[in-house]
């Protein structure tokens, strides 16, 4: 027998079986409210589980993880207010759906591909993961630095229609980032207010830049209306046939969710958007993606789903965190004495196996607990725009001033919300700023510890421009921005189409 099936009965002993689903539910709540990231989560329950046993800690922490990440998708598609940066790609299809009445189906298939891209990650890491572990340590700055360039140049026309303003966005949000102390070198940088002192971190930037302009926008229009006229009602089985028929959606979320899970430090922001991206580009009806396609939800939420159990590979045998989430795990195991590398599965294989099973029937539970809040979560859009709006604020400035504990935080917030409102009249997206001010530290950090390594080599040109890894990553740029200028100029040869037709 399997050993991940021999262990397979301590997640159903009764303990373990209930902190399971605590942890699911209130991952789903915690996912909900705009900045609680998994990260945050996890890392709040860290403390709960210093008299738990190991086994029952990381099924905690572990099932607070898997469902925060599905839980993000219910404000982002709602509010149009990403629960984390993994559900960026969400927002621009799902919150079209409920503004054209679908929210109910909108929520049932992002808990559904959200399920599916979860169960098959876990899979992966139950399987492949010694595999996976090598080619995962292959990756070194350079590496990462493309990846995060090419996280930018994918987003470049998904929220804006405009390769030239998406690029630009996104260089704005890779400058943002920068605001503060460097963290590699300690220079201080662009910050001429004490308030910037510490940077711009990534909470209040993702909670302001989308909720800000959302909430002025409602109160912009007539007081005391609701947000839409009805939820139309969609019944399970309809999701049910809708994601059976987007087969090659599911496949491209899951492909792209794995790759980018095994990445170390690239995250669920990236998957969902090249997943998205990718989706688009493969899709026979590209125009109708960001005005309330399923499949754009689809791919984006198995992708950013499909990651979290590749996220762990590195973690698990060979110590080394791919996210901040899987650092905060470290610490969970760290703590009950458990040392993680590549014996990992041959000195605790009751803990460790307990531990993958546990993500693998949480994420059944994450659907079906999902699924069941769904007809209630989609009722919320039916509150009159006013009480929404504050109801929007209040929980901004909660998850923002959370993170931190910073006044400054919540004037950041207010700033770039403000200033992202004034943007969004000119036709410039949220998404590619957001995802600048992500990829940023990323591609700076990585560019900053290659050019060191390579300077004691053969020079920085070999280093970054070398490599078989090193130039495919930089084909995908390639390839990814030439596709996006295509997109873009038929999309204006079909709305020239009609204009004349008209």
């Amino acid at each position: 027998m399997p050993e991940f099936l021999h262990y397979m009965g301590n997640v159903f002993v009764p303990f373990n079986f209930l902190v399971l689903i605590l942890g699911t539910a209130g991952g789903l709540i915690m996912g909900a409210l705009p900045g609680l990231s998994p990260t945050m989560a996890v890392a709040l329950l860290i403390p709960f589980t210093f008299h738990m046993s190991p086994a029952s800690g990381l099924i905690l922490l572990g099932s607070v993880y898997t469902a925060t990440v599905a839980g993000g998708a219910v404000s982002a598609i709602l509010l149009r207010i990403p629960g984390a940066p993994a559900n960026i790609a969400t927002t621009f299809d799902g919150h079209r759906m409920v503004q054209q009445g679908r929210a109910a189906q909108a929520l049932q298939l992002s808990f559904l591909s959200s399920g599916i891209g979860g169960v098959l990650g876990v899979l992966v890491l139950i399987f492949f993961t010694p595999v996976l572990a090598k080619w995962a340590l292959g990756f070194g700055p350079s590496h990462l630095f493309w990846t995060a360039v090419l996280g930018v140049t994918v987003i470049a026309s998904l929220a804006s229609g405009s390769v030239v303003k998406g690029l630009a966005a996104g260089c704005m949000g890779m400058w943002i980032s920068s605001i503060g102390y460097d963290g590699v070198q300690g220079v201080h940088r662009f910050a001429f207010t004490s308030h910037l002192d510490g940077g711009i971190h990534i909470i209040p930037a993702l909670v302001g830049l989308f909720a800000v302009p959302q909430v002025i926008d409602m109160l912009a229009r007539s007081p005391g209306g609701g947000s839409v006229a009805a939820v139309l009602r969609h019944s399970l089985w309809q999701a049910l046939r809708q994601v059976a028929r987007a087969p090659r959606t599911l496949g491209i979320g899951s492909v792209v969710g794995v790759i980018i899970g095994l990445v170390p430090g690239a995250g669920g922001q990236i998957a969902g958007l090249v997943a998205y991206d990718q989706s688009r580009k493969f899709s026979r009806t590209p125009h109708t993606y960001g005005k309330g396609e399923p499949e754009g939800l689809i791919a984006a939420e198995t992708a950013n789903n499909a990651m979290v159990g590749p996220s762990l590979v590195p973690l698990l045998t060979l110590s080394i965190p791919g996210s901040p989430t899987a650092a905060v795990l470290l610490g969970g195991l760290l703590i009950h004495g458990i040392f993680p590398g590549p014996d990992l599965f041959e000195s605790h294989p009751e803990v460790s196996w307990t531990f993958i099973d546990a993500m693998l029937v949480g994420q059944v539970l994450m659907v079906a607990l999902g699924l069941a809040l769904c007809r209630l979560a989609a009722r919320v859009i039916l509150l009159p725009e006013n009480y929404l709006a504050a109801a929007v604020i209040v929980l901004a400035v909660f998850g923002t001033y959370s993170v931190q504990h910073s006044y400054s935080d919540v004037l950041i917030m207010a700033v770039l919300g403000a200033g992202m409102w004034v943007l969004e009249k000119y036709g410039f997206g949220a998404g590619p700023l957001v995802l600048g001010i992500v990829l940023g530290p990323i591609a700076e950090e990585n560019f900053v510890y290659g050019r060191t390594i390579a300077q004691a080599g053969d020079g920085v040109l070999p280093y970054f421009f070398g490599g078989a890894l090193n130039i495919a990553l930089m084909s995908l740029i390639v390839l990814s921005i030439v596709g996006s200028v295509i997109l873009e100029m038929k999309a204006r040869r079909r709305e020239r189409g009609r204009e004349a037709a008209s």
